[in-house]
């Protein structure tokens, strides 16, 4: 039974049954009796789960629990689910719909704290149970298991609804900095062009003064005709074009204050915002301005905190001795904007912007850790070991690019007195190679996108990780199942599956969607889709699955999806988000997720490396100049992997040394300020228990680098590791000079993952390629599931090209070349159709088509 409280698969139950049956020297029984006794402990785990979370709850506080079932007077849906349908489009009213609901949810009054009497998996899986039950279905249920259901819920909701009016608050402030910028920048431009007969005016008198003064005179009486109207005139419309509300982005801001003013009284009284020291100054005014609400005062008082104004807004803030409120208010909202991302203020009662603190392992626990055995780490944990092995690194790495320089046998690279010069790399597949692709491709059997999943399925077994968020169980319908997820990796949609797929309904579908489909089961699926296709002989030829690459690939937003979404100016004035896909070298996408448009890349880097379902062992990872990062640099060698970006500017960055170290005469010019040996020893425990709360699970490392890069520049620990990384990242530059199989190896990563983002595109096409969801969990499901897509299709060419080349003999130099990424002989269109007669046994392959060109010769 305490199993059965965290385990649901009813599998994994059986075998706990199983084992201790054979511990206790019992015979086994009957599966009916197993089947039993698996029951009865999930019965009683059920009841204990329900009996904790809501022992203690006064009668009063259940009946308001029941109440969320009733329908609201003014609407036809009940209050749950206009809890669940919260706003999610960032913009004022929106921001006072999430607090109204946030408020809602409190006046219910139960402790957060309430969800630690049960163990946290059984807490979430109960919780996401109450987010898809029906308000309906929860009314029927016993008053033992709803009452427990709705306080999960509760609890859950209080917190989702913190972190996404929190959340929201960023992306509004962020759209309103954007817009500044874009107006201040097209005021900028229209103002100059309307000066531009002013300027020359002021110039042409100018030019006159000059002239004057050149030639000695010194009396304006004695210059000649001047026009000093139009002189003045010219003068006075060029100081308009230097005013700050001109050329400053901070004045267009501040403009704008009436938006922040419909919002900002209720929200900041709806949190208890907290901090260390150096916040206080912020804390104090976001105090201030909140009484400023709650009394209706129109002024500031006469003091008021002014530290944490940046020199920027001192300007604006402060004019002619007296604080304007409106820059006052902008510039403390701004500078919460920015320190609740990097967690030095953080929010009672949220997940997503708690203290920075309590992400890691708690001090003592690391303390006892390091006590007992070694660190879960690939380093050396002594930092004075540690260092001493890059600074040898780091010598022998200088001397040996010297003496390459200066005999001129550094690999397409020229280093000299004039600077550093690298040459692009040349093409080294062989001119068969393209031949050969095309004729295995042309033998490959024509089939549908359906007939792929059906073959995978039946090699796999995929479908089987797809289980009953509740008991477990796998579904009944197995191409119903595989519709749902079809309709995830071609971004079709359940509704128009539903027209497009013969004997699949739209409930069906829908039922399916909510209650199989999870980010934990499309990993699981992926990792047995990969670790199949690392089993075949042809993937082999491609790589020994020990590097990597990952890159972004943008798809626009739009429908509802567009309202919440980001705009890069690097990928177009559309909004939009990011599919960030690892890559093995055997082609294998491990792993994919969705990030803002909007955000760095280097800090996911490590998420897809430490968090697959793979047997993959990665050692060696590449990216393009968007994936690194001094941080990544510095974070890399503590779980074991070697970082191999492609630096776009690598000739421009420094080489950071350690004290004491010489560069040599040829690289002098290249080299930085020396690394801050001492800081970095003074946060080498820190670091040691990032890493370690990184390695163990307790944090992911997408989340403790965004924090990081956030901070302010004093923060130490994000000083500490970027010194380390710059470390790292110069013993990598100049092996980047000497190696050319790494320039190689990271060029030909990085296109695998380009030729990955082809097919993925191809695939993505419905709704004209945008994503058209506006919930970030169905956006997620869209990502994984046309990633489970690619997989799928990867794992079926690769066994059917392998047949192909083998029946071409082509030599395994050639077949190197040929990747499996392509669609040509899938149909992806049309309806989609489970049932075919023609279907192989699972251990059979579809014969092979007579390729075009060996007919004609």
């Amino acid at each position: 039974m305490p199993v059965a409280q965290t385990v649901a698969q009813p599998l994994q139950l059986a075998s706990t049954v199983i084992d201790e049956l054979r511990r206790r020297r019992v015979l086994l029984p009957p599966p009916a009796v197993i089947e039993a006794i698996v029951r009865r402990a999930r019965q009683q785990a059920e009841q204990l789960t329900h009996e904790l979370l809501t022992s203690g709850i006064k009668p009063d506080k259940l009946t308001i629990l029941d109440t969320l079932l009733a329908r609201r007077s003014d609407q036809g849906t009940t209050w749950l689910a206009w809890l669940r349908n919260a706003p999610q489009s960032p913009a004022p009213r929106n921001i006072l719909r999430l607090l109204e609901r946030l408020d809602h949810v409190r006046t219910v009054g139960l402790d957060p704290a309430r969800a630690a009497m049960i163990p946290s998996a059984t807490f979430d899986r109960l919780a996401d149970q109450a987010v898809r039950i029906t308000p309906q279905h929860l009314g029927e249920l016993s008053p033992l298991r709803r009452h427990a259901t709705l306080a999960a819920a509760t609890i859950r909701l209080e917190e989702s609804l913190t972190d996404a009016t929190l959340t929201m608050f960023d992306k509004l402030l962020g759209s309103m900095t954007r817009r500044a910028e874009n107006r201040t920048r097209d005021k900028a431009v229209r103002t100059v062009r309307e000066m531009q007969g002013h300027l020359r005016a002021l110039t042409n008198s100018c030019r006159v003064l000059i002239d004057a003064h050149a030639k000695g005179i010194v009396s304006l009486a004695s210059i000649g005709p001047f026009d000093w109207e139009r002189f003045g005139s010219a003068v006075a419309q060029a100081e308009v074009l230097v005013r700050p509300e001109t050329i400053d982005r901070t004045a267009e801001l501040i403009e704008r204050h009436r938006t922040v003013k419909l919002f900002a009284g209720q929200f900041l009284s709806a949190f208890a915002f907290r901090g260390a020291g150096p916040v206080q100054g912020i804390l104090d005014a976001l105090a201030i301005i909140a009484d400023l609400y709650l009394t209706g005062k129109r002024r500031l008082p006469d003091k008021v905190p002014l530290r944490f104004v940046p020199t920027g807004w001192r300007p604006f803030v402060i004019r002619d001795g007296v604080v304007d409120r409106a820059a006052y208010e902008l510039c403390a909202l701004s500078q919460l904007r920015d320190r609740l991302r990097a967690g030095d203020i953080w929010v009672a009662g949220s997940r997503q912007f708690r203290d920075f603190d309590s992400y890691l392992i708690p001090p003592t626990t690391f303390a006892a850790l390091r006590e007992k055995g070694p660190l879960p780490l690939a380093i050396e944990t002594g930092f004075d070991r540690h260092i001493e092995d890059r600074r040898e690194r780091l010598d022998s790495a200088i001397e040996r690019v010297t003496m390459l320089a200066r005999q001129g046998e550094l690999p397409q690279v020229r280093l000299d007195e004039n600077g550093l010069m690298i040459s692009p790399l040349k093409a080294i597949t062989p001119p068969a190679a393209e031949a050969a692709r095309r004729t295995a491709y042309d033998r490959l059997p024509r089939v549908k996108i359906t007939d792929i999943l059906l073959d995978v399925d039946a090699w796999t077994g995929f479908g089987d990780c797809f289980t009953h968020r509740r008991s477990g169980r796998a579904a009944d319908d197995r191409n119903a199942l595989l519709t749902v997820i079809l309709a995830d990796g071609i971004n079709l949609g359940l509704t128009r599956m539903a027209d497009s797929c013969r004997g699949a309904s739209l409930r069906q579908l829908a039922h399916l969607h909510d209650w199989y489909i999870s980010e934990a089961a499309y990993g699981e699926a992926l990792g047995r889709l990969i670790d199949a296709h690392r089993a075949v002989p042809l993937a082999g030829l491609w790589g020994r699955g020990i590097s990597s690459s990952s890159d972004g690939q943008q798809f626009h937003a739009g429908g509802r999806g567009a309202a919440i979404s980001d705009i890069n100016a690097r990928n177009g004035n559309e909004p939009g988000v990011s599919f960030y896909t690892h890559v093995s070298d055997q082609y294998d996408p491990f792993g994919s997720r969705v990030i803002a448009a909007t955000a760095g890349e280097a800090p996911y880097v490590l998420d897809g490396l430490l968090y697959h379902h793979t047997g993959l062992s990665i050692e060696e990872h590449y990216t393009d100049t968007g994936g690194a990062s001094d941080h990544v640099f510095g974070l890399m060698p503590f779980f074991g992997y070697r970082f191999a970006p492609r630096l776009r500017d690598i000739k421009e960055r420094r080489l950071h040394l350690l004290p004491g170290q010489e560069a040599g005469p040829l690289l002098t010019g290249m080299v930085g300020d020396p690394i801050a040996h001492g800081h970095a020893a003074a946060h080498w425990d820190e670091l040691l228990r990032l890493a370690t709360s990184i390695r163990t699970g307790t944090v992911t490392a997408s989340a403790m680098l965004r924090k990081l890069s956030a901070y302010p520049r004093q923060n130490g620990l994000a000083l500490a590791l970027r010194e380390i990384g710059r470390l790292e990242r110069s013993i990598f530059m100049l092996d980047w000079l000497q190696d050319i199989d790494l320039r190689r190896r990271t060029q030909a990563g990085l296109n695998k993952g380009e030729a990955r983002n082809a097919l993925a595109r191809a695939l993505f096409f419905n709704q004209l390629g945008e994503l058209r969801d506006r919930r970030f969990e169905n956006q997620s499901y869209r990502a994984s599931g046309l990633n489970l897509l690619v997989a799928a299709i990867i794992l079926w060419n690769t066994r059917y090209l392998e047949q192909a080349l083998t029946a071409m003999g082509t030599p395994d130099e050639v077949a190197r070349h040929i990747a499996p990424l392509g669609w040509e002989h899938i149909a992806l269109t049309g309806d989609y159709s489970w049932e075919r007669e023609d279907r192989p046994a699972p251990d059979q392959l579809r014969p092979l088509r007579t390729s075009p060109s060996l007919l004609a010769a």
